[in-house]
């Protein structure tokens, strides 16, 4: 039996789940969410708590298993708390502004890189080097901050361009020089 797929998902009072043909249907205070699932697998909502099943110990069963608790329970977060991904610009005159409903980048390039917010995706630039992307979906938050990231990946040798907050940068030395005769 898959570990995390037999964990029960505990629905928050405030959180309205609706399983209907295997789709569901959460909704919270930050919006809803609408996924299809598997017609193989039985989900069930009973007394605020959602459990997921599955037919039998095929391979393709214990995968979707823990897979479709996973996501449900994700959406389930997503519609109560959100979720964030904190991008850190490095480099000299690397910087990001909010104009608006836009972001715009200096990131070295003969011009700006503007990035909208999009109905799911919002943006948010506390400082000039830092740009938190906030959404109810996870998937969409980390796809959107991949693509960001995506403009300037960092660069072995000083670090430079833009990484997630906390992410460790493989360093490579430098030239070595030649030696002496």
């Amino acid at each position: 039996m898959s570990r995390i797929g037999k964990m029960p998902i505990t629905v928050p009072a405030n959180v309205e789940v609706k399983v209907a043909d295997n789709q569901v249907t959460v909704k919270g205070p930050k919006g809803t969410l609408t996924q299809q699932f598997s017609k193989e697998l039985g989900i069930k909502l009973e007394d605020g708590v959602l459990t997921v099943t599955r037919p039998s110990d095929d391979k393709k069963h214990r995968a979707l298993h823990g897979l479709t608790r996973t996501l449900i329970h994700n959406m389930v977060e997503g519609v109560v708390n959100g979720y964030s991904k904190t991008l850190e610009i490095d480099g000299v005159g690397y910087r990001a502004a909010k104009q608006g409903k836009n972001v715009v980048l200096n990131l070295g390039f003969s011009h700006q890189v503007i990035i909208p917010e999009t109905e799911d995706i919002q943006l948010d630039v506390p400082q000039p080097n830092i740009v938190v992307v906030k959404g109810i979906d996870k998937q969409k938050v980390g796809q959107y901050a991949a693509e960001i990231r995506e403009k300037r990946p960092p660069e072995p040798y000083k670090g430079k361009g833009i990484h997630y907050q906390g992410e460790h940068i493989i360093r490579k030395e430098g030239k070595a020089g030649k030696g002496k005769k």
